[in-house]
């Protein structure tokens, strides 16, 4: 077996010398390390021999393993720092080159609007909630005094899931919401922003899905008074400080009085312009005292409580802020529309 081992050591040396590469190493590993080689045959047979024997083999079986081991690993060692030192050299790095722009782009103008909304609203002391967009008919409708059959059903062309619950087509059923959870029946501050759905086709003012922003108040002794006051705050904080409201009569359910609300015109201040279509006023929103029977059927007792509400189309409001003269442009993902909000917001203080 000595002679079986300086053979062993011979032969590796030989072929150690011609390997160039991790490949050719792992090849000579197997080779004299595997569980088919030479070496691992004569670990296997030393239990054959005699006890002296053992020794010695041994002793020398093991300085082989040693020898073979130690070189195996050097070379690995060389061939790894050559390949990474190649890699470094490929893959190197002019540092002087200018570097490689990221494209970004701007906070969406809807949020935009819906951020500087809340803002407004929340400094005069209202509180911001939600609520579902697949809803129920009760909450939808019949608490905000539309009963089955009413004629404004039809005209909100709703998105039904079945006879109790649909997409919801504004979001005053958040309204009812929370004037119901309210065990101890007190005053309301809140405004309610969020998706609404309805069967619109969708064109350069309208979309089947837009964003409303609701707000309600209740309390005791609140006027019309009051609520024009907030509205024209509204208006100068997003329009500007010049603006002006006016209030025309009109129709809503969960509403008496109702109003449409009619700001100002920013680029013509009231002389007459395209944007206003040569009126000097624009539609906002629609608003108006909470219905009698709104307050009673959410558990208020209307000739205690009285309130106001309004709402308007987030998108609407985008629209005549920025210029933005078809509302799908809001829902291309095109960041270059996106884009051009980066610049400094109070075009019209």
């Amino acid at each position: 077996m000595e002679e079986k081992i300086r053979n062993i050591r011979k032969s590796f040396n030989n072929e150690i010398e011609k390997v160039l590469d991790n490949i050719s190493l792992e090849e000579i590993r197997i080779k004299y390390f595997g569980k088919k080689s030479e070496v691992s045959d004569i670990q296997s047979n030393l239990k054959t021999l005699s006890d002296d024997e053992k020794k010695s083999i041994g002793a020398l079986l093991n300085e082989l393993k040693l020898e073979i081991g130690n070189r195996l690993n050097e070379l690995k060692s060389k061939f790894d720092e050559e390949l990474l030192n190649s890699k470094l050299n490929e893959d190197k790095i002019d540092v002087s080159l200018p570097g490689t722009s990221i494209s970004d782009g701007s906070i969406h103008p809807i949020s935009k609007v819906i951020d500087e909304v809340e803002s407004l609203f929340v400094s005069m002391g209202y509180d911001v909630v939600d609520g579902p967009e697949v809803e129920e008919d009760r909450f939808n409708f019949e608490y905000l005094n539309i009963p089955k059959g009413h004629p404004t059903r039809d005209a909100q062309d709703s998105f039904f899931i079945n006879e109790e619950w649909l997409l919801r087509t504004q979001t005053s059923p958040v309204q009812a919401r929370v004037m119901q959870s309210k065990e101890e029946k007190g005053p309301i501050k809140i405004i309610c922003p969020g998706k609404v759905y309805r069967k619109d086709n969708d064109d350069a003012t309208h979309s089947h899905q837009f964003t409303q922003i609701e707000g309600l108040v209740i309390g005791e002794n609140i006027s019309m008074s009051d609520l024009k006051g907030t509205l024209e705050v509204f208006a100068k904080s997003m329009f500007g400080k010049t603006r002006e409201i006016r209030f025309r009569p009109s129709y809503f359910p969960f509403t008496e009085p109702s109003i449409e609300v009619d700001v100002s015109c920013f680029n013509c201040d009231k002389k007459g312009c395209p944007i206003c279509k040569n009126t000097g006023w624009i539609e906002i929103l629609g608003a108006g005292m909470v219905h009698p029977n709104v307050l009673n059927m959410s558990g208020y007792d209307s000739n205690k409580y009285n309130g106001f509400a309004f709402g308007m189309g987030a998108e609407r409001i985008a629209m005549l802020k920025y210029g933005i003269p078809d509302v799908r442009m809001f829902y291309t993902n095109d960041i270059r529309f996106v884009k051009q909000f980066n610049r400094i917001e109070g075009e019209f203080k």
